[in-house]
């Protein structure tokens, strides 16, 4: 029974230290290369965005590469975009982790870092919820399958007000 309570003690500290559903803060502008051209996040305005930041040697971002082609399928009529920026130098290494972990979202790049900054990363991947109005509502750093529920009932939350 103790050992109970102490690893359901241990899972709220995780989640509230992983998750912050901070105060509202405006997301910073940002520009990245996509395919094509370029995105700029305030062209997203009126929509919801879940931007992930990831890079090829991360081992967390080959389990949320499926995570994200799910929410672009089951939210994206409701108005999510998924956006997906590396943050690798090199295209080749970016092109190859694709080939193996496909994206059905938008994947950016910025090979500099600079967004990264701007966003004040502090691990990988870090994900950011940013609603219709260009408001932070939730950060999150990391990714394990049990994220994938909380992170979901987040963005429903986001995408129904």
């Amino acid at each position: 029974m103790k050992d109970m309570i102490l690893r359901s003690a241990s899972l709220v500290f995780l989640s509230l230290f992983f998750a912050t559903a901070a105060p509202a803060a405006s997301a910073p502008d940002a520009v990245w290369s996509v395919e094509g051209g370029e995105l700029r996040l305030e062209q997203l305005r009126g929509k919801v965005v879940y931007l992930d930041f990831w890079a090829s040697w991360c081992a967390p971002c080959r389990k949320s590469f499926p995570f994200m082609n799910e929410l672009q399928t089951r939210y994206g009529e409701q108005g999510l975009v998924v956006v997906a920026v590396n943050l690798d130098k090199d295209r080749k290494l970016v092109e190859q982790f694709l080939a193996k972990y496909p994206a059905q979202f938008t994947v950016a790049y910025d090979p500099k870092g600079e967004t990264a900054e701007r966003f004040g990363l502090k691990g990988m991947p870090s994900s950011y919820l940013i609603d219709r109005d260009g408001e932070i509502r939730l950060s999150h750093v990391g990714f394990r399958d049990e994220d994938s529920r909380e992170l979901e009932a987040g963005i429903r939350n986001v995408l129904e007000h």
